[in-house]
């Protein structure tokens, strides 16, 4: 391979060379966060509003990973028709056929498979030689390519690669058929200069780099992701995998928001567009936040509660003054607008219906006839109602709605004296059912309820209650983390009554691991 003293324009033919591909993986990377696991409809959820706002690939799913991921992706792939729809495989011709015949009905057909190529992966993991691993990449991109006309291929642990073999599997995966090269930091290890380097690199050694997409995925582990993945687009890379809300396996992805707005804020340093509304970005974390019961902490940069607040007097003084002393970028250009709508006891239906969609929702008819419905009990409790309380009303109707495990009503008898007890009453499969039982505290007896009318052996590893806004009037938000046999599953509720919001956070948790019962999977190996 030839040295060159600069690198190649990295944009295939007909791309503008300072366009960057947005490459969302929440519905697959982001889904192995442990207990993030999405049903069918929510998946579509996402996926169309990741087309909406402009994602230029969606990858949807790990295909033979299960049935569940398979239809996934096959249904995302018919529905979907502006963004290209990609499914995941490992460099295996079952892999690829099985991804192939859940995407080939797709406008925008791509298959992504990937082969690890560090010297400990190659060794411990795939068991593999070196030249075993590069005569599998060649057949297998290039059946990939035979059967789609967008293949991406991805060296796992690339960042920990060696070089020269590394050069040598891109420029082989490239003459197989590869339009998308992927140099993942799988592991997070990587450091934003470190990584730089190692994208000019290739740029630099692969004769054929031109002909490809060099695209990154960053992991979290060190808290770089966002950092490496924009320092490689400063080497030359112009595709970024991320996830919104930066969901992830272990410490999470590259955050798709963090990403865009950086690239949005800072077009003066780095001087790249995307194709992405950003002001789809709070919506869209809300969204993903809801449906995997992951709360997004307050402090996260660009969708956190607190990412717009001023509390510092010196602070509040600027902002006053002028909001550009203090904000880099304004709350409407990531979607976060003040409403002028002030919600109460006496606010009708339509005037509801109205805020929502100033909220970033657009609900169903009988989604929104329930959320009403919570909202004028919430007014009749609250002095106030604040935007925070419908969003955690609305989201937790997202979260409840289609569920075999409802709950109905709650009766607990809690204080010092004892025995604590509650009264649950919930349906099952439509069916109503009530337990009354006791224990150490008024949590526990309601856990117990549920135990006793759905028997399980699942451990509570996390229970988790937060104040969605100020007084003591404030609605809760719990999360519950129930493992069982080596499944993680989150469940979040919110309420005005604690112990209500952590019956339903239960039953939310209990729910997904019904679902992931009936699903089976095999150790697929993930990039």
């Amino acid at each position: 391979m030839s040295a060159k003293q600069t690198a190649p324009n990295n944009a295939p033919k007909g791309r503008d060379k300072d366009r960057v591909v947005i490459f969302d993986t929440t519905l697959r990377d982001g889904e192995q966060a442990p207990g993030a696991s999405m049903n069918l409809e929510e998946k579509i959820k996402i996926a169309l509003l990741l087309e909406e706002m402009g994602v230029d690939v969606i990858e949807a799913g790990f295909p033979i990973a299960s049935v569940g991921d398979f239809e996934a992706v096959q249904e995302v792939a018919s529905l979907v028709k502006n963004s290209s729809v990609c499914g995941l495989a490992r460099c295996s011709r079952n892999d690829i056929d099985r991804a192939w015949e859940a995407l080939k009905g797709a406008a925008r057909p791509r298959i992504h498979t990937f082969m690890a190529t560090s010297p400990l992966h190659m060794k411990f993991k795939l068991q593999m030689e070196p030249e075993q691993v590069h005569a599998a990449v060649i057949e297998n991109v290039t059946h990939a390519r035979n059967l789609c006309d967008d293949v991406e291929w991805s060296s796992e642990d690339g960042s920990r690669s060696d070089h020269d073999f590394l050069c040598r599997m891109v420029e082989s995966a490239i003459k197989a058929g590869a339009s998308t090269i992927n140099i993942p930091d799988t592991v997070g290890y990587a450091v934003p200069e470190e990584y730089a380097a190692l994208i000019r690199m290739v740029m630099n050694r692969v004769p054929n780099i031109d002909k490809a997409t060099i695209s990154v995925h960053c992991h979290n582990d060190l808290g770089l992701a966002v950092a490496n993945s924009l320092a490689a687009l400063g080497a030359g890379a112009r595709q970024v995998e991320c996830t919104i809300n930066g969901l992830g396996e272990r410490a999470g992805n590259a955050s798709l928001e963090e990403i865009v707005m950086a690239l949005k804020t800072r077009a003066d340093a780095m001087p790249y567009k995307t194709g992405v509304d950003s002001e789809f970005i709070t919506r869209a974390s809300r969204l993903v936040s809801a449906i995997t019961g992951f709360v997004v902490q307050p402090n996260k940069a660009i969708v956190g509660a607190n990412a717009f607040a001023h509390e510092s007097g010196i602070h509040q003084d600027g902002m006053l003054k002028h909001a550009g002393t203090y904000e880099i970028m304004t709350p409407a250009s990531v979607g976060l607008n003040r409403s002028t709508l002030v919600m109460g006891k006496h606010s009708g239906r339509h005037a509801f219906k109205v805020k929502l969609k100033e909220l970033g929702f657009e609900i169903g008819d009988n989604a929104l006839n329930d959320a009403f419905r919570r909202f004028k009990a919430l007014a009749d409790r609250k002095k106030e109602v604040f935007d925070e309380d419908l969003v955690a009303l609305v989201d937790d109707e997202i979260q409840h709605g289609h569920e075999r495990l409802k709950f109905v009503s709650l009766q607990v008898i809690a204080g010092s004296k004892g025995p604590q007890s509650a009264e649950l009453e919930m349906e099952i499969d439509g069916k109503p059912q009530v337990a009354k039982t006791t224990g150490n505290g008024p949590v526990d007896a309601t856990f117990n309820a549920i135990k006793e009318l759905v028997p399980h052996t699942a451990k509570l590893r996390l229970y988790q209650v937060n104040a969605v806004t100020e007084g003591t009037d404030a609605q809760a938000e719990v999360t519950v983390r129930l493992e069982e046999a080596g499944k993680t599953v989150n469940g979040q509720g919110a309420d005005p009554d604690t112990l209500v919001a952590s019956a339903r956070a239960y039953l939310h948790a209990l729910n997904k691991l019904l679902t992931k019962r009936e699903k089976t999977a095999p150790a697929a190996l993930r990039a």
